[in-house]
């Protein structure tokens, strides 16, 4: 067995036996998915701000709801009188009488909103379309969080095999140098030979170091996204469940699952329910007012009563500045923005999923190649290093054909992750990387829940936990 070979083969050995910390279990990509759905704090904060919307739905029903005020007052006289027979000669009375009272009184105001030209309904229903535009918006970032969960998980295995490629580097052009300083001890080398053998040493350990550096920011980069120290990483397979058949396939998925085209027709239909409001401002509105009060006096003041009363109001807006009209116009203008925003949003769809099919298609066909490159380079090195034992070849030629190796293996590195993030950008484009689409062993966040339970709520302070 060559040099080479035996070098290469401790090292993966010893790679496989390092691979996952004693007492660890490895991390698969499905775990990875899993975690970062549950633990990642972004994903977090935008289902809390799903949820302040879903209040939006129960803030415009108000409007539909009775308003009942409380109203008590309280008010202290007190007047003196002069009395008695004036001093003719001053003109003061001799004498005077006070008179202190405490008036009070207390009730209760109710408001009932009958009729406002529709109004409070378009404004309910453009809450609601919002409420689900919203959660669009949700899992489309539920579907990006998983996408990142998978790069970062792609990038640490990439970066990985670069490392341990680089090492097996460094081993084999140390086992260079040594062979060039004894060629030259038997005066069959050069000081050239061993120059080369030492400069392409010292280069290959500035290139682990890089690679290194590369590892620590991929996994720092996992951690921010899936909340744990990755422990175990191995090389992902692509993208398996719910991947398209085709092209044509993709996209017609991808018409009507994704979830940015699904938000944006949501929020068109929000747009045309605040036309309606909006116009409703011109209609004549209905209102009942009831009231009763009580009031409680002093024996010296005037005797205590209890009045209601009940009003009923019909207002006719017949004009208020023109300011109804250009809120109209507006929101029309508004309507026709997010009509077209859909449109914009199908166009973005059908480009990301033609871009994610091409390139999943480029790597796998680039996996085969530089598989076979691989071989016959790892070939060519294998008769450059035998010719060279024998004097045909140069140590440089060597070098050469051990770089070449090296580059074959490194870029196949690289298009075995762009081959898996290819593949699940596919399924994201298409709205299919889901929990339950990958069968994650995770929880499923339910925003209809809160919703729900929110929804028709009249009293409470508390929020609701919707987990």
């Amino acid at each position: 067995m060559s040099i080479l070979r035996r070098t290469a083969l401790a090292l993966a050995l010893a790679t496989a036996f390092h691979a996952v910390p004693y007492g660890a279990s490895a991390e698969t990509l499905a775990g990875a998915m899993a975690k970062a759905y549950e633990n990642n704090p972004d994903l977090n904060a935008a289902r809390a701000a799903l949820r302040a919307i879903d209040e939006n739905v129960t803030i415009a029903k108000a409007g539909m709801r009775p308003r009942v005020t409380g109203v008590a007052e309280a008010e202290a006289s007190r007047t003196d009188l002069d009395v008695g027979r004036a001093n003719p000669f001053t003109g003061v009375r001799n004498g005077n009488r006070r008179t202190e009272a405490i008036t009070s009184s207390y009730g209760i105001t109710i408001s009932q909103q009958i009729f406002d030209g529709f109004q409070t309904l378009y404004r309910v229903r453009a809450a609601e379309a919002n409420v689900l535009a919203n959660r669009e918006s949700l899992r489309a970032q539920e579907i990006s969080v998983l996408l990142a969960a998978v790069e970062s998980y792609a990038n640490i295995a990439r970066d990985q095999t670069i490392v341990s490629i680089r090492k097996q580097n460094i081993s084999f052009l140390k086992e260079q140098v040594k062979a060039a300083n004894a060629r030259l001890n038997v005066g069959e080398g050069t000081r050239t030979d061993v120059s080369l053998a030492e400069a392409e040493l010292a280069s290959a350990n500035a290139l682990l170091t890089a690679a290194v550096s590369s590892l620590k920011q991929s996994e720092a980069a996992y951690v921010q996204i899936v909340g744990e120290t990755p422990r175990g990483i191995k090389q992902p397979s692509s993208a398996k469940k719910a991947m398209p058949r085709s092209l044509d396939n993709a996209v017609a998925t991808g018409m009507q699952e994704n979830p940015n085209i699904l938000a944006a027709m949501r929020g068109a239909d929000a747009a045309g329910f605040n036309v309606k409001e909006a116009e409703g401002a011109m209609l004549p509105g209905v209102s009942l007012q009831g009231s009763v009060f009580k009031s409680v006096n002093t024996e010296q003041g005037p005797a205590d009563n209890l009045s209601g009363s009940v009003t009923a109001r019909l207002t006719v807006p017949i004009y208020q500045g023109g300011a109804e009209y250009g809120q109209i116009r507006q929101a029309k203008e508004r309507l026709g923005e997010s009509q077209l925003l859909v449109d914009s949003a199908r166009m973005e769809v059908q480009r990301t999923i033609a871009s994610a099919h091409a390139q999943y298609e480029a790597a796998n066909a680039s996996i085969a190649a530089i598989r076979a490159q691989i071989g016959a380079a790892n070939e060519a090195l294998n008769g450059v290093i035998e010719e060279r034992n024998v004097g045909q070849r140069t140590t440089l030629d060597v070098l050469n054909a051990q770089q070449n190796v090296l580059d074959a293996q490194e870029d196949l590195a690289a298009v075995q992750r762009n081959a898996v993030v290819a593949s699940y950008s596919l399924l994201a484009a298409t709205g299919s990387l889901t929990v339950r689409s990958q069968g994650l062993e995770v929880a499923e966040y339910r925003s209809e829940v809160h919703f729900e339970a929110v929804k028709d709520k009249w009293f409470g302070l508390r929020t609701v936990d919707s987990e």
